[in-house]
């Protein structure tokens, strides 16, 4: 693996591209600057469709989207209630759905290694940056040490360059939360089950789930978990 990088000369590389394709020939440069196998900016909008470069083979990126795997993809989920860089192997594995979809990743060519950089933009834009190897876990931890910080740079500046030449996947400006929906999320980001917050609230499961559907809508959210990741985000909600 790399042990050293102009970052100087990639941020001016990237400073410099203006189309998808031109951020695609910096990703590999950079990657194989780092001389890890993939490298991967992914930006899943409010629609649900998927959006950036990868240098995974095109057979796992079709299955990925073909099974709408971002629904259910571990690092993703994981990702979303998190701020800060995600080192694969703290996510968790254990169910059964993730560990088929593990499998399935691993024949593909996915390494056992991975290294994700949530990043949020303008009006809750929410994407990843990933760098994935396949190596032993001190190898890995001695990699992030040494360009952790690079990484994080790096990520920011790919993601502004996409949000520069693809304006129109940029979200819209979204409306404010209710009192109540803002009561309700708030509770679920802290635990509570569904039932535990209508009893809170002294309202039904049927009209928690209305809060709960206007809010995701709102929020341009994929589903409850993306919809308290974007509240928490914003600052709308504080748990």
């Amino acid at each position: 693996m790399g042990t050293e990088l102009d970052l100087g000369q990639i941020l001016k590389d990237l400073e410099n591209t203006s189309t998808l394709d031109e951020l695609g020939s910096v990703a590999i440069r950079l990657r194989d600057c780092l001389k890890v196998e993939h490298l991967t900016y992914h930006w899943v909008d409010a629609a649900g469709d998927q959006y950036g470069y990868t240098t995974y083979s095109d057979a796992w990126d079709e299955r990925y989207r073909e099974k709408n795997y971002h629904r259910i993809d571990p690092v993703i989920l994981g990702c979303f209630q998190r701020f800060h860089p995600v080192d694969w192997k703290s996510l968790d594995w254990s169910g059964k759905v993730s560990k088929a979809f593990l499998q399935d990743a691993l024949g593909h060519g996915v390494g056992n290694q991975g290294y994700s950089i949530p990043i949020r933009g303008p009006n809750g834009q929410f994407a990843l940056f990933t760098v994935n190897h396949s190596c032993d876990d001190d190898t890995w931890q001695d990699f992030i040490s040494t360009f952790g910080r690079e990484l994080i740079l790096v990520a920011h500046y790919i993601n502004r360059k996409a949000l520069e030449f693809e304006k129109d996947r940029q979200p819209e400006a979204t409306r404010g939360l209710s009192p109540r929906e803002i009561d309700a999320m708030t509770l679920l980001a802290q635990g509570f089950s569904r039932a535990q917050v209508a009893h809170s609230l002294s309202i039904s499961e049927h009209t928690l789930r209305v809060y709960i559907e206007s809010a995701r809508s709102k929020l341009g959210a994929q589903n409850t978990t993306h919809a308290i990741a974007t509240a928490l985000s914003r600052g709308l909600i504080v748990v």
